[in-house]
């Protein structure tokens, strides 16, 4: 998996490409700790992430958490049909901000 992360002001994106699973989870784990400091804002841009897992999803949630705990928001654009699919299934449609 591949993060292009952009930081305007306080708003913080993270382009995702590849598999967002056990292997990389850490990883864009690490980076979101990194950046959130003063983020009111984090959207991650999955148009070319092709797959996740629970490992994936585990990051996202953690990060919605801790976006609500700051007064920030946070929102998904552009999921591939086949994780919109995972989200759909898992629930998470219901709980995240999705565009």
């Amino acid at each position: 998996m591949e993060i292009k992360s952009t930081k305007l002001a306080d708003v913080l994106t993270l382009e995702l490409s590849g598999n967002l699973d056990t292997m990389t989870a850490p990883k864009l784990e690490e980076t979101i700790k990194n950046e959130l400091t003063d983020v009111k804002s984090l959207i991650f841009d999955l148009k070319d992430l092709e797959y996740i897992s629970s490992a994936g999803l585990r990051v996202l949630l953690k990060a919605q958490k801790a976006m609500n705990a700051n007064g920030g928001a946070m929102k998904i654009l552009s999921p591939s049909e086949l994780v919109m699919e995972v989200f759909d299934v898992t629930g998470f449609a219901d709980i995240l901000t999705i565009e």
